[in-house]
């Protein structure tokens, strides 16, 4: 590995701005560095899909056949704010001049693979078929991930390079989510002479949360409101009402029961107070479980022993592209990179965690080929 070569080129990819939605000009500089270093691989045709900024780079390292291939996910865009970024280093980490984001997720997990494929080749590494798959709009909704076709992935595992932790931290499983809205009905009436008349969509609204079960409801399911908006004035009873809710869960069976918990007090709520609600769900991903002894895990965990890192597997609350190709049948797990304060302007990248990820993947990659 070569430290210079990966610091420059993290700070050659936080330069170009690609906030979600506006990908194209770091999706064609990786096509580039991709088509450079000999990698066989295209861009997708889900842009128009997504109406995003560009499609999703799929690109293969091709080696020994008889060795398993394995596939490294990360994501181009960014949060914002997100342009103009001005990288400095000093004290060992590497920060934005604190106007910006500096952009290290993902774009450490970036830099971290293409130089670990770099030096594959250059070191003459024995290794199978290597899969890099680049997604775009992940910080909004996983968009790219979703619309990605997965029948051209030849791995069996993989790896999103993209996770919280110092560099040994092994996330096996995330959530499922489920997004639910509310639209609630009541009907209009003058608030200061015939209230009686009326029926408050906000009075629902607030009986419905008041009777649900929410934050942490057990050990693996959390739940939250996001959102609430309704009514017009202060003397007019409101005749609508909106409330944007989430459930996550580790384990599916108990995401639809808080889904079900959630909407029937939303139901139970209108149905006492004289209204009515449409209540819209919509499945943002599928949960991520890899088991500890999983191929999956084990690679990553015998890896990290091998560089001197402690394998430290948890659990996650978020999720992330991951989810999505563990959905899919890929036996995914997400890697922490050792990036700190992400999506704040005090967001900062230590250089040895960059150094430590990079040869983490080569470690997996030079592991992978003595199974």
């Amino acid at each position: 590995m070569n430290k210079e070569r990966v610091v420059e080129l993290l700070k050659e990819l936080v330069q170009i701005d690609s906030e979600s939605g506006e990908e194209r000009e770091i999706a064609d500089y990786l096509f580039s560095l991709f088509d450079e270093l000999e990698l066989k691989g295209f861009e997708d045709d889900t842009q128009e899909k997504t109406g995003y900024g560009a499609g999703n780079l799929f690109f293969t390292l091709e080696g020994n056949k008889n060795i398993e291939p394995i596939c490294f996910m990360v994501h181009m865009d960014t949060v914002k704010p997100g342009k103009g970024v001005k990288p400095e280093v000093r004290d060992g980490y590497m920060y934005s001049d604190g106007s910006t984001i500096l952009g290290s997720d993902d774009k450490a997990g970036v830099a971290a693979v293409i130089e670990a494929v770099r030096t594959i080749k250059e070191s003459n590494i024995p290794h199978g078929d290597i899969e890099v798959i680049v997604t775009v709009g992940e910080e909004t909704g996983l968009v790219g991930a979703k619309a990605f076709d997965t029948s051209v992935v030849k791995s069996k595992i993989g790896y999103a390079v993209d996770g919280t932790g110092q560099v040994g931290t092994i996330v096996n499983r995330a959530p499922a989510q489920n997004k639910i809205e509310a639209h609630i009905h009541g009907k209009k009436a003058h608030a200061g002479i015939e209230p009686e008349v009326g029926v408050s969509a906000i009075n629902i609204a607030a009986e419905a949360i008041s009777n649900m079960t929410l934050g942490r409801v057990d050990d693996v399911t959390t739940a939250n409101v996001g959102l609430i908006k309704g009514g017009e004035a202060t003397n007019i009873v409101a005749d609508n009402a909106y409330i944007l809710l989430e459930a996550r869960s580790l384990e599916e069976d108990k995401l639809a029961k808080q889904t079900a918990h959630i909407e029937s007090k939303l139901k139970e709520a209108a149905h006492k107070l004289g209204g009515e609600v449409d209540v819209d769900i919509d499945f943002m991903y599928p949960a991520l479980h890899s088991k500890e002894d999983s191929d999956a895990v084990k690679l990553a965990s015998d890896a990290a022993v091998k560089i001197d890192r402690e394998p430290n597997i948890i659990a996650l609350g978020g999720g992330s592209d991951g989810n999505i190709f563990a959905g899919q049948g890929i036996d995914t797990v997400i890697l922490g990179l050792g990036y700190e304060e992400i999506h704040t302007t005090s967001e900062r990248m230590p250089l040895e965690e960059l150094y430590k990820i990079t040869e983490l993947i080569i470690k997996m990659v030079e592991l992978q080929a003595t199974k």
